[in-house]
């Protein structure tokens, strides 16, 4: 296909005209990332979002890669000369890699067919006389018979002509699209225990709703399908997804006898062609057709699936890593343990190690007031404004211990205690990162830092580890992990863009995720900051070895430098500061004064500064950054509390009213933390009295919500959540 008919088929999917998507298309080809162009390629793009340039940059490479396959194929056609001009230009008026696949098939290499072996002894002349005798439209090579007897042919020789007649079924273009569509349309997923299967074991006990299961496979949930699917490849369920065999085959015969099947003479030649018709027709259906539309409709389920757990694991991940930081403040960080003790540490406002030790409050030692003493002490000496507690094993009893200390900074204000979700913190802990940071300290010590400083700042700790070890996918380990990296890669380059990362405080591992940046100029770029003491300016950024202009246009709108220029602590791209500038000549102001004047701002006449280089958002953006320099668009911290009288999955009944957290969102509900140690699930039922297409829609990671207890199975350890 041109690249016309691209440009047309993906501006349709992304609404935007064809010379937008041109445009768009070639700054990606340029090397520009998604947030440099979605924030500051406006003019380009007619406005086109991160979402939209992902569909884009996506589609444009599935066509690529389709424009690859019909070249190879046009390539081992030409090569061994059976490329024609009419299979010339069917296959290059494909539109799609399906339509590619489907005209290649016959033409194939493939692995030597029943009907291969047929063609070999000569019965392509038996196969072409029993088609003609039926009056299927069914494309055999022509033969110079005109009659034979079939009651003069073996069963032998007649088996290997329906084979062959099979095989062209199986070919058929208009056949195999028809059954796609009624595959797409009708086809039932089933499942049932396999051959062999304990149905007792406790692997298989997992899958007990699915031991007799069907559900037209269009509407199965995503995560219904990865399940059934985990449980075949573990040997424990069968899983078909067929229409019904009649209708398919009925399908078939429509798309041969388009006509209907002409009345067959009294002949006896003519009834027997007939039946030998219909037998074809049958294996071409069960031995060909059906596998091998059946895997196309699985894999296109199984894709299905595995794109909507990841599309819910980037949405819950967004939210985990725009959670609101507390900010850099000096604090204690404990992380819970009862035989071992609790590791604690003390962090100062830029998170660096100042002291750590253990403490034993809790059974069996209860060793609480030398625990009392300590933390006291570290308190008051290092003057902590808050205390950090991991909210594992442990988590609820250290929390209300350190609650009940009522402790004071230097300045008798209060000390916030807080729970921190520790998903991933064991993970970052055992890490080559970890080790890099603290060489000389155990886990123990690197889990409780990583807790403390999930606290300041969550995404600048979070991008330290494998956004798979956060603990708020669905059914993660089922998905393509390339396709997953890829989905969860966007995710963290886009929010770390979001926030923006200070040149001379951020981490490499934040660094790295920046517009243009990467491992090595990250390193670069840290590596001089300790060299020379810091950046003064964001044309610093150009005296980096390996930073070129390149670079510096695509990463220096998100990076922030607090120096002489205000504006290189704004999120306005250095390219626009002379249009800057002469917004505050107009207004008669020095640049100086205009940074973070909201009403002075608030005078610039947008209309006056729009023109064929610079849209009207472009100049919003702009005003908006002068207005608030440096804004973190992250939520402000709040502090979250757990009723006192709640702390095990036994003190809740029915009907009580409780606070928490969502720690993770499915397709099927969102999980809630309420401080008993086990989540409790919100079934998407039980959201809202309206209809709730997804959970996503009402509710997010880490949103502070009111629940109220529907069903408590303490056996199960399964606690029931509503909204409503």
């Amino acid at each position: 296909m041109s690249m016309q008919q691209h440009l047309h088929t993906i501006s349709g999917l992304v609404g935007k005209p064809e010379q937008a998507v041109a445009a768009l298309i070639r700054l990606l080809d340029e090397g520009a990332s998604v947030p440099f162009i979605s924030r500051y390629r406006k003019e380009h793009t007619q406005g086109m979002d991160e979402e939209q340039i992902r569909t884009v940059r996506d589609h444009i490479q599935l066509l690529r890669d389709t424009d690859k396959r019909r070249e190879a194929m046009l390539a081992s056609l030409t090569e061994r000369e059976v490329l024609t001009d009419e299979l010339e230009r069917s296959l290059q008026a494909a539109a799609s890699r399906q339509e590619l696949e489907d005209i290649y098939l016959p033409y194939r290499v493939k692995r030597k067919t029943r009907a291969d072996a047929a063609r070999e002894k000569g019965l392509g002349p038996l196969a072409h006389f029993i088609v003609q005798a039926t009056g299927a439209d069914l494309d055999l090579p022509e033969t110079d018979e005109t009659s034979i007897d079939l009651n003069g042919c073996s069963d032998e020789e007649l088996a290997g002509a329906r084979d062959i007649i099979a095989e062209h079924v199986s070919e058929h273009i208009s056949v195999r699209t028809g059954l796609r569509e009624l595959f797409g349309q009708h086809a039932v997923l089933a499942s049932k225990p396999a051959r062999g299967a304990d149905r007792e074991s406790a692997g298989a006990r997992i899958y007990a709703d699915y031991f007799d299961y069907r559900e037209p496979a269009q509407k199965a949930p995503s995560h219904r399908i990865l399940a059934l699917f985990r449980g075949e490849r573990e040997g424990i369920l069968s899983v078909h997804a067929l229409p019904d065999s009649d209708d398919a085959q009925a399908r078939i015969r429509r798309q041969l006898f388009p006509q209907g099947q002409p009345r067959l003479t009294a002949n006896a030649t003519t009834i027997a062609a007939d039946g030998h018709m219909q037998a074809a027709l049958e294996d071409a259906w069960k031995r060909l057709l059906a596998p091998a539309l059946e895997n196309e409709l699985t894999t296109a389920l199984k894709k299905r699936a595995e794109e909507s757990a990841a599309e819910v694991f980037a949405r819950n991940l967004r939210s985990v890593l725009l959670e609101p930081p507390l900010g850099g403040v000096p604090m204690v960080a404990l992380d819970p343990g009862l035989r071992t003790g609790c590791k604690l540490v003390v962090l100062d406002e830029h998170g660096s190690l100042l002291h750590h030790e253990a403490i034993y409050p809790l059974p069996p030692r209860n060793d609480t007031r030398s625990a009392a003493e300590r933390i006291r002490s570290l308190v008051l000496k290092h003057n902590c404004r808050a205390v950090a507690i991991g909210n594992g094993t442990g988590g609820r009893e250290t929390h209300d211990f350190v609650t009940g200390l009522d402790l004071k900074t230097t300045a008798e204000t209060g000390v916030a205690v807080i729970s921190v979700n520790e998903a991933g913190a064991s993970v970052y802990s055992a890490s080559r990162t970890a080790r890099e940071e603290f060489p000389d300290q155990d886990v123990t010590v690197r889990g409780a830092v990583s807790i403390g400083r999930r606290l300041m700042d969550p995404l600048a700790e979070l991008v330290k580890i494998d956004p798979r070890s956060i603990g708020v996918g669905q059914y993660q380990h089922d998905v393509d992990p390339a396709m997953l990296s890829a989905k969860l890669d966007d995710t963290v380059v886009s929010c770390v863009n979001a926030v923006g990362a200070d040149l001379n405080t951020a981490s490499e591992h934040v660094l790295r995720y920046v517009a243009g940046l990467n491992n090595r100029s990250a390193r670069a770029i840290v590596k001089r900051r300790s060299e020379t003491g810091g950046y003064t300016n964001r044309q610093d950024l150009l005296k980096v070895s390996g930073i070129g202009a390149k670079t510096f246009e695509q990463a220096a709108g998100f990076l922030r430098v607090t120096g002489p220029n205000p504006l290189d602590r704004t999120a306005i791209h250095p390219e626009r500061y002379p249009l800057v500038e002469q917004m505050a000549r107009d207004i008669n102001l020095t640049v100086e004064s205009l940074v973070g004047n909201a009403d002075a701002v608030a005078k610039i006449d947008v209309s006056r500064y729009v023109n064929l280089t610079t849209m009207v958002e472009t100049v919003r953006d702009i005003l908006d950054s002068l207005k608030a320099p440096g804004r973190d668009p992250r939520p402000a911290f709040e502090l979250l509390e757990f009723r006192d009288d709640v702390r095990e999955v036994a003190d809740l009944s029915p009907g009580m009213k409780l606070t928490g957290v969502v720690r993770n969102v499915t397709d099927f509900g969102a999980f809630v933390d309420v401080g008993v140690h086990r989540d409790g699930l919100v079934h998407i039922s039980h959201m809202s009295k309206d209809f709730v297409a997804h959970p996503s829609d009402v509710v997010q990671t880490g949103m502070q919500v009111t629940v109220t207890v529907l069903e408590v199975d303490s056996g199960r350890n399964r606690i029931s959540l509503s909204l409503v």
